[in-house]
């Protein structure tokens, strides 16, 4: 089932829903886009006409940031929350279960080089075959890279729309593989950025946390949030 927001298409999903969609994918004969959209993608789809087509052509779109779900809300969806670092480390724990190998991309290279490390300490199992830090020039030499060791489950973590662009491209490069955009989830599972207490998350309010942690973030956070809902109640699907 998907519904419709700002003119976009967001898969509706139960969490476990998303995940067995996500291994199904895995399965195909070919390579798969995951988008975990928040509010400032649909700004960025909105100006940029690329950046829209990607979304609209990736597999699967869920609805990572807390202001997606209200703005549904606000136009009577009660679509579920599925937060992309959870969702990803979900995909990763069925991946050590299944033999399924995993590529990252992404972050600097101290904070993947720590991420990668305590995923496998605490993933028993998780085969990692390739990874890389986000600062390169030249994609087709990461292309390259995955293309030789093969990973089945690639995760982007170079935040958006870079992800979305760098995955969409690999559609043509790659071999078969699920690609997710997961943003700064290894900053987080590097150690390097404290992630919100129990209590936030489960609230969904991950983001007033970490813009009190960050005051650097307030100025992404408004006047954008508001203005996202406030476009989404007056939008015309």
């Amino acid at each position: 089932m998907s519904v419709k927001l700002l003119g976009l298409k967001i898969d509706d999903f139960s969490f476990e829903d998303a995940v067995q969609k996500a291994l199904e994918l895995l399965k195909e004969d070919k390579v798969s886009q995951v988008v975990t959209i928040n509010p400032e993608m649909f700004s960025q789809a909105k100006k940029d006409s690329g950046f829209k087509k990607i979304v609209e052509e990736a597999e699967m779109v869920v609805p990572d940031g807390v202001g997606v779900k209200l703005a549904l809300k606000l136009k009577g969806q009660n679509v579920r929350r599925i937060a992309g670092i959870d969702f990803a480390k979900r995909l990763l724990e069925e991946s050590s279960k299944n033999g399924i190998s995993v590529g990252i991309v992404g972050a600097k290279e101290e904070v993947i080089t720590k991420a990668v490390k305590e995923l496998q300490a605490s993933i028993e199992g998780l085969n990692i075959v390739y990874y890389h830090n986000g600062y390169f020039s030249d994609d087709n030499e990461i292309y390259n890279g995955l293309k030789e060791t093969s990973p089945r489950l690639i995760l982007v973590a170079m935040g958006s729309p870079r992800q979305e662009e760098f995955i969409y491209n690999a559609k043509q490069a790659l071999n078969p593989a699920l690609m997710v955009g997961i943003g700064g989830s290894l900053d987080v599972w590097s150690g390097t950025v404290k992630r919100a207490p129990e209590i936030y998350q489960k609230l969904g309010l991950e983001w007033l946390y970490r813009t009190v942690s960050q005051p650097e973030r307030f100025k992404r956070i408004f006047p954008t949030l508001p203005l996202f809902l406030i476009k989404a109640l007056m939008y015309k699907e």
